[in-house]
């Protein structure tokens, strides 16, 4: 029996770890003259199936739509929420993003972002645990 036990975890912990992360690319990065130090980026990501991004945060307003397939999002203290194509979402700067996923083992899922953040920091810092 805990040879069984000991078997599910590992294989839960390594499907866990082998979970695709989404794929971003940055459309436009402009920096705001009338805002002193800050950029505006917008960005493409691509959510392959399966995909679930470890808890990160972006120290930036960041303002996501949802243009194909499904993400299941949650923030530290909240619920998680299902967004379809169609739904938008904001991130304020203090919120750590604990859940990222696409839920769907077949379909992609497609986001446009906008994010408002210091010139020159970092879109997504991983947290540790």
């Amino acid at each position: 029996m805990r040879l069984v036990a000991l078997l599910l975890f590992l294989v839960g912990t390594a499907s866990a770890q082998d979970a695709p992360r989404s794929v971003g690319k940055d459309l436009l990065v402009k920096q705001l003259g009338d805002l002193a130090g800050q950029e505006a980026v917008v960005r493409a990501n691509l959510y392959p199936p399966g995909t679930s991004n470890p808890p990160h945060r972006h120290d930036a307003h960041v303002f996501l739509h949802v243009l194909e397939g499904q993400l299941v999002v949650q923030l530290k203290g909240g619920q998680p929420v299902t967004l379809n194509p169609g739904d938008t979402y904001y991130e304020a700067p203090d919120d750590i993003h604990m859940v990222s996923r696409n839920p769907s083992d077949k379909v992609p899922a497609r986001a446009l972002i906008f994010m408002l953040k210091k010139i020159g920091a970092p879109a997504t810092t991983l947290l540790k645990d």
